[in-house]
């Protein structure tokens, strides 16, 4: 017999947790099915998190685990590789990968998404230490230092300009990116900025006692560098909104679920929260899309029922 519960949370990081401890407190049976991958298991420390600022990003999800069982959550490790809508129309039926399927009349989708780093040797091995994407996350640890930025796209120039905040010793290197790409605003907002622009592939970076010293170019130059911000390709874990039904927009950073301010997607009944429904959404703000979307679920039950009744 197939296991009912009134939400299914399809993601165990801030976003789901956070659904699912005001989905617990409002005495919603609650399921979370958690594949335990977290997009910032690399990093050591999560920041900007008002009074969680520096805290290690396990201990977080630690904490959020405690915090939902007080209130009658389970949850399930494991991987969802299925959702459907019931032949009843009213509910949803998710498959594990283990072949256990459960079932809930709603459904918040918090599967995140995958960094896909570029392909120069060193770059994975270090992602999160002193090779970092977001100065937001991770700008003030490192302030001042001679900061490297590893072009994936024009839009790297972004990237270099944002980071010149955190230090004023920064160089672009252009990497796979032609100079005759970058526009004539671009040249002048790195002149602007003091940022030094570098053309030639990197071929890989310089490590010195588990610590990153240089960036090598495949001429065999090297820059002495001594942290290096690089802008992964997000690969939004959109596969089971796909499947439900659920309209996707196409942007530059992937595709992402069109939704309403709560986190509605186009299929009634199923909630995206995090990044699941878009590129930007830091700790913080994920954290808030699963409370809204938590409260809007629990809402929206309560009326349905009391319609129905």
């Amino acid at each position: 017999m197939t296991e009912q519960y009134e939400v299914i949370v399809i993601g165990g990081g801030a976003a789901g947790l956070s659904a699912a401890l005001v989905l617990g407190r409002a005495r919603r049976r609650t399921l979370v099915v958690d594949a335990g991958e977290p997009r910032n298991a690399p990093a050591a420390h999560m920041q900007g998190y008002l009074s969680r600022d520096g805290m290690p990003p396990a201990d977080f999800l630690a904490v959020g685990r405690e915090e939902i069982a007080r209130y009658g959550v389970d949850l399930v490790r494991g991987r969802a590789v299925d959702a459907t809508r019931n032949e009843d129309g009213q509910t949803f039926i998710v498959t594990l990968a283990d072949g256990r399927a459960v079932r809930a009349r709603r459904l918040v989708v918090a599967t995140g998404l995958k960094d896909e780093l570029p392909a120069v040797p060193g770059v994975a091995e270090r992602f999160g230490r002193d090779v970092l994407h977001c100065p937001y996350c991770h700008g003030w640890e490192v302030r001042d230092e001679p900061f490297g930025v590893l072009a994936t796209t024009p839009m790297s120039v972004h990237q270099a300009l944002m980071v010149s905040q955190w230090s004023k010793d920064v160089t672009l290197f252009l990497h796979t990116v032609t100079e005759a790409e970058l526009s004539d605003d671009d040249l002048r907002r790195l002149a602007a900025a003091g940022v030094s622009v570098v053309p030639g592939e990197v071929a890989s970076l310089v490590v010195e006692d588990d610590r990153l010293t240089g960036v090598r170019l495949a001429d065999g130059t090297t820059h002495a560098r001594s942290v290096l911000f690089t802008a992964p390709r997000p690969i939004p874990q959109t596969g089971l909104l796909d499947r439900l039904g659920a309209k996707l927009n196409e942007t530059p950073f992937g595709s992402y679920p069109l939704v309403d301010p709560t986190g509605l997607t186009t299929v009634p009944g199923v909630w995206a929260a995090g990044n699941a429904m878009g590129f930007s959404e830091q700790v913080i703000n994920a954290a808030s899309a699963g409370y809204r979307a938590g409260a809007t679920i629990n809402g929206e039950l309560l009326m349905t029922d009391l319609d129905t009744a």
